[in-house]
């Protein structure tokens, strides 16, 4: 086990848009070319001007009461009462989904009452495998002894590109959201269409955290409430590099991706990444995570991690 050490909380008045790869103090190797896809196809002359241009959908409006400027995007949502900067005139907020969210069955057990699922782009961003998830332990499916126990985030790479979801939700939804993805980094984020245009509202997107900011910020300073989200489970450290996907949930969003679109398919396979940040899932799955595919997950979490 790693011991946990608590240093000098860094401040973030607003995480501005990476100029580089940004992991919150993890190397930086995202100078990975993007593949010809949909993705990276040119967008027609008239959508280059994409700041003039924005994408309109169900919770988005032409008026906000403090509309965001664009460079202070992302921005992070610290409390509670920072949703509010991001919720609709007719109360909702966006989410943001990149992993297990992609399945719009899975979405739909986390948020029975979502409206409007649908397929977006995220610039800047990257999906890592690099943090423990204690509900993999509740749920029975994690390793320890193989270190396959890692969730999913996503973290600022200014080269990346990643096929998304996104769907709203009511603002009364967002304290249990909170305590769901307890140990994440909220931000507030532009996405933007296959089109090029971008939305009008931001999304709430779940990025990479640093234990010493958990620890302080959601867990404010109490060791107890750590004990309980996680010491009990034996995991003393939540972000690390050198941990592996968990398999059930690694199948889950692969098989989630593929059945939301041959883009979005391709796009995790080459654009998510193992803690080193250099071993795509592509990768991973033909080699040391040769066999996760053709695994079933327990019969009780069938539908869970169905795809």
């Amino acid at each position: 086990m790693i011991p946990m050490t608590f240093t000098k909380v860094p401040h973030f008045a607003y995480l501005p848009r990476a100029s580089h790869c940004s992991s919150y103090h993890v190397p930086s190797t995202c100078l990975r070319p993007l593949k010809p896809s949909p993705l990276s196809s040119p967008s027609p002359p008239h959508l280059h001007r994409r700041r003039r241009r924005s994408a309109m959908a169900i919770g988005d409006s032409l008026w906000r009461p403090t509309p965001p400027p664009p460079d202070t995007l992302p921005f992070e949502l610290k409390i509670e009462s920072d949703f509010d900067r991001i919720v609709s005139p007719d109360g909702l907020v966006s989410v943001c989904g990149f992993g297990s969210l992609l399945s719009e069955t899975s979405a739909r057990s986390t948020f029975p009452d979502l409206i409007n699922f649908r397929v977006a782009k995220l610039n800047g961003f990257r999906r890592v495998f690099a943090h423990v998830a204690p509900i993999f332990f509740e749920r029975g499916i994690a390793n320890p002894e193989t270190k396959e126990i890692s969730s999913l985030s996503v973290e600022p790479c200014e080269s990346e590109t990643l096929v998304v979801t996104t769907f709203e939700i009511q603002r009364s939804e967002i304290p249990s959201f909170i305590e769901r993805e307890h140990e994440f980094r909220f931000l507030a984020v532009t996405l933007e269409t296959f089109n090029g245009l971008l939305y009008t509202t931001p999304s709430v997107l779940c990025a990479r955290y640093t234990d010493e900011e958990y620890f302080l910020n959601r867990c404010k300073g109490n060791e107890e409430t750590l004990f309980q989200r996680y010491g009990r489970y034996g995991i003393h450290k939540i972000w690390l590099d050198d941990i592996l996907p968990c398999r059930v949930y690694l199948r889950h969003c692969v098989l989630a991706a593929k059945n939301l679109s041959e883009a979005a398919y391709e796009n995790f396979l080459d654009h998510t990444f193992l803690g080193d940040r250099k071993t795509t899932i592509r990768e991973y799955l033909v080699n040391k995570g040769a066999g996760i595919m053709e695994e079933e997950p327990p019969l009780q979490l069938k539908h869970r991690y169905g795809g």
